[in-house]
C-alpha cells in the first residue's frame, strides 16, 4: 500500500483506516521545521529556568509542585542513582505510572490507528516533542510493532491517559508488544525489529499520553465498518421487500422532498434502486397465492409434482361485494398471500425514516471525527512563534484533550446501533410469522410432515443480538467519574463510548446477516410460488386453476360467474413474464446461493449461520449487489 503522509492537518478516515490495515507512514517533510521551533523554545525556557506545566511541574494535582535544581536525595536506601535529570525522570515516570490498563488488547487494527494519530497532531508543531521522538514512532509503527494496549482504562479527560501511555512505554522498552504473531516485551520487540528505546526530554511524556487517540482510532474504524453495514442494511431491507412483494410508492422521490431529511431521502433513493428492474414489488394483490402444503393431489404434472408447496385463493363471493363493487372491478375477486392495502408494515414502509436518521446519525459522528483527525489534543499549547511578552503567553494550559465532542458524537451512534438492529429483527420476524409473512409458510418451511422448524429459531438469535446491542446503548458519557484527586473533576468517558460502539458495529452486521439469510428463503418461496401460479395459467385450464381456489358457488348461475372470473385470473397470469426480483436483489441473492443452499427440509443450520454472517463481514453480498 502506498505510504500515508502525515503532516497534522490532511489526514482522513480512509487514511486512517489504510494504516491501521497495513500502510506506512511517512513524516512531511516541510512541517518538520515546526516540530523542531517548538521543541527548541521548550530547552530554552526550561534553561531560563520558566515554570511550565508538565515540564518544569508535576501534572495534575501536582501541578503546583515545581522540579528542583537537583534532588531532595540522590537515591534511597540501597539503590543506586541513576544519574538521570529530574525533567527526564518527570516524563518517564509520567508513561510508566500511567500503563495500567487491564483485560483484553485491542487488535492490531486499533493500536495502529492510535500510533497514526499521535504521530499526526504531534505534527502540528504545537507540542515540544522533538522531530527525533516523531521519527521513532514512525519506526516502530512502520516496522510493525504494535504494543499490548489493554482496552479498559482511559476516562476520556485528560484524553486517552493510561492507553496511549502503554503505546508509549514501548518506546522507552518496556512494556509489551506484539511483533510477528509472538507477544514478547517491548523491549525485545525494538531489538528484533533494529531500534533502540528512547529517552524521553521536555513534555514529551505528555504529549505521547495526552490525546483523545484511542476513542478517536476506536470511532474511525466503527464508521469504517458502519459505513458498509449501512448500505447492507437497505440491501437486506429491498431483498425483504421483494420476498414480500411489497409496496413502492413509500419510497418515491416527490414523497421525500416532501420531508428532505438527507438520510432518508438517500435510503429512499438507495432502495429506488436496489429495486430497480423487480417484477414482485407493486404486484397487483390478486395475482399472488398463499401458500399451502404440498400433497400428493397437489399438482398433475411430473414437473410440478417436483416443487415443495402447494398455491391457493379464496373468491370473494358475489354476495360479499355490496358497496365494493368499484374495487373488484379494479382487483379481481380473488384473495391470496396480500392482503388488499395500499400500505406495508412500518418496519418495511417506514424504512427511509428509520434507517435514514441512523445514516444522519453516523454523518454526524463522522463531521466530528474529520475535525479531531487534525486537531491538536494534547496539553499544554505551545506558540514558540507568538509575540509575547510572558511565557504564559505562549504555553497555554486549555482543554483540548477532553474528548466530550467524540463521546456525544459516539452516544449519538450508540443508540443508532440498536434501532437498525432492531427493525431488521423486525422484518426478519415477519417473515417467518405465518400471521404477518403475507402467505408464505410458517418458519419459511413446507413442514408436510409436521417435523421440521425451519428459520424459527434463527428469529431469536436475532431476538437475543438486538437485546444485548439495547442494554450496551445507554450514553457513557452523560456518567462522569473525576479523577486525579478532583483536578481533573468532570470527564468524557469516550473512550469506553467509542469502544462499545466499535464492537456493537460487529454485533449489527449479524443481525443484517440473519437477515439475508431469511429474506433470501422467503425470495426463493415467494418467486416460485408466484411463477408456479404463473405456469399453471399458461397451461389454459381455467378447471386446473380454479381447483386451487376455496370457495366456488354451487349454483350454476354463480358458478358460470366464477369461472369467467377465474378465467380473467388465469389470463393475466398467463400473460404477464416471469416473476423476479430487482436487478441488484437478484445479485446479492446470487452471491448467498453460492454460499448457502436452499433450505429444503431442516438440517443443521450453524454453518449457514455463519456463512451469512461472513458474507456481511467480507463485503461480498454487498460487492454483488452493487456490481462489483
Amino acid at each position: 500500500m502506498k505510504p500515508v503522509r502525515l503532516d497534522g492537518r490532511s489526514l482522513t478516515r480512509g487514511g486512517l483506516v489504510a494504516v491501521a490495515h497495513g500502510a506506512h507512514v511517512e513524516l512531511a517533510a516541510e512541517q518538520l521545521p515546526a516540530v523542531a521551533r517548538a521543541a527548541d523554545f521548550l530547552a530554552e525556557q526550561v534553561r531560563r529556568e520558566e515554570p511550565i506545566y508538565g515540564v518544569s511541574t508535576g501534572f495534575g494535582s501536582n501541578a503546583d509542585r515545581l522540579l528542583g535544581a537537583r534532588r531532595v536525595r540522590e537515591a534511597l536506601p540501597g539503590e543506586e542513582p541513576t544519574g538521570e535529570s529530574l525533567h527526564a525522570e518527570l516524563q518517564r515516570n509520567l508513561i510508566v505510572t500511567h500503563a495500567v490498563c487491564v483485560g483484553e488488547p485491542f487488535p492490531a487494527d486499533v493500536v495502529r490507528a492510535m500510533l497514526c494519530i499521535r504521530i499526526n497532531t504531534l505534527m502540528r508543531g504545537h507540542s515540544g516533542v522533538r522531530v527525533e521522538t516523531l521519527q521513532a514512532l514512525v519506526a516502530m509503527l512502520n516496522a510493525g510493532i504494535v504494543p499490548v494496549v489493554p482496552q479498559l482504562g482511559s476516562v476520556g479527560a485528560s484524553g486517552d491517559l493510561a492507553p496511549l501511555s502503554h503505546l508509549a512505554i514501548v518506546l522507552l522498552g518496556g512494556g509489551e508488544a506484539f511483533y510477528q504473531g509472538e507477544r514478547i516485551s517491548g523491549a525485545d520487540a525494538l531489538e528484533r525489529a533494529g531500534l533502540t528505546p528512547i529517552t524521553l526530554s521536555y513534555k514529551e511524556g505528555l504529549a505521547l499520553n495526552n490525546g483523545t487517540a484511542q476513542m478517536l482510532a476506536c470511532g474511525v474504524l466503527a464508521l469504517s465498518r458502519l459505513e458498509d453495514l449501512l448500505d447492507t442494511a437497505d440491501l437486506a431491507a429491498a431483498m425483504t421487500i421483494d420476498a414480500f412483494a411489497g409496496r413502492l410508492g413509500a419510497f418515491a422521490g416527490k414523497v421525500h422532498e416532501l420531508r428532505p431529511h438527507p438520510g432518508q431521502v438517500e435510503v429512499a433513493a438507495h432502495l429506488r434502486k436496489l429495486l430497480e428492474g423487480s417484477t414482485l414489488s407493486d404486484i397487483p394483490y390478486h395475482l399472488v397465492p398463499t401458500f399451502k402444503p404440498w400433497t400428493a393431489q397437489s399438482w398433475d404434472t411430473p414437473e410440478a409434482q417436483a416443487l415443495r408447496f402447494d398455491i391457493g385463493w379464496n373468491w370473494v363471493p358475489l354476495d360479499q361485494r355490496h358497496g365494493r363493487e368499484k374495487f373488484y372491478t379494479r382487483f379481481r375477486p380473488f384473495k391470496g398471500g396480500k392482503k388488499h392495502q395500499p400500505q406495508d408494515s412500518y418496519s418495511l414502509r417506514c424504512i427511509p425514516q428509520v434507517h435514514g436518521a441512523v445514516r444522519d446519525a453516523v454523518a454526524q459522528a463522522a463531521r466530528v471525527l474529520d475535525i479531531e483527525l487534525n486537531a491538536l489534543t494534547d496539553n499544554p499549547i505551545i506558540f514558540p512563534d507568538a509575540d509575547a511578552e510572558h511565557v504564559e503567553q505562549q504555553v497555554i494550559s486549555a482543554g483540548h484533550f477532553h474528548g466530550m465532542p467524540l463521546a456525544l458524537a459516539m452516544s449519538y451512534v450508540k443508540a443508532a446501533i440498536p434501532v437498525l438492529a432492531s427493525i431488521s429483527e423486525r422484518r426478519l420476524n415477519k417473515l417467518v410469522d405465518p400471521a404477518t409473512n403475507d402467505g408464505l409458510p410458517a418458519f419459511l418451511i413446507g413442514n408436510e410432515d409436521a417435523t421440521e422448524s425451519g428459520f424459527m429459531i434463527v428469529q431469536y438469535t436475532a431476538a437475543a443480538i438486538v437485546n444485548d446491542l439495547t442494554s450496551r446503548a445507554m450514553p457513557a458519557s452523560v456518567y462522569s467519574i473525576p479523577t486525579s484527586a478532583n483536578a481533573e473533576d468532570h470527564v468524557s468517558m469516550g473512550a469506553n463510548e467509542a469502544r462499545h460502539v466499535l464492537a456493537m458495529a460487529d454485533d449489527l452486521g449479524k443481525v443484517l446477516g440473519l437477515e439475508l439469510y431469511t429474506a433470501a428463503q422467503a425470495l426463493d418461496l415467494r418467486t416460485d410460488m408466484i411463477n408456479a401460479a404463473r405456469e399453471l395459467a399458461r397451461q389454459g385450464d381455467v378447471e386446473a386453476l380454479a381447483a386451487k381456489i376455496q370457495g366456488a358457488p354451487r349454483n350454476a348461475e354463480d358458478h358460470a360467474a366464477f369461472l369467467a372470473e377465474v378465467d380473467a385470473l388465469r389470463a393475466e397470469l398467463a400473460e404477464a413474464e416471469a416473476f423476479h426480483p430487482g436487478d441488484a436483489v437478484a445479485a446479492a441473492h446470487a452471491a448467498i446461493r453460492a454460499r448457502i443452499p436452499f433450505l429444503e427440509r431442516d438440517r443443521a443450520l450453524d454453518r449457514d449461520v455463519a456463512a451469512a454472517v461472513q458474507l456481511v463481514v467480507d463485503g461480498d453480498v454487498l460487492a454483488a449487489a452493487r456490481g462489483n
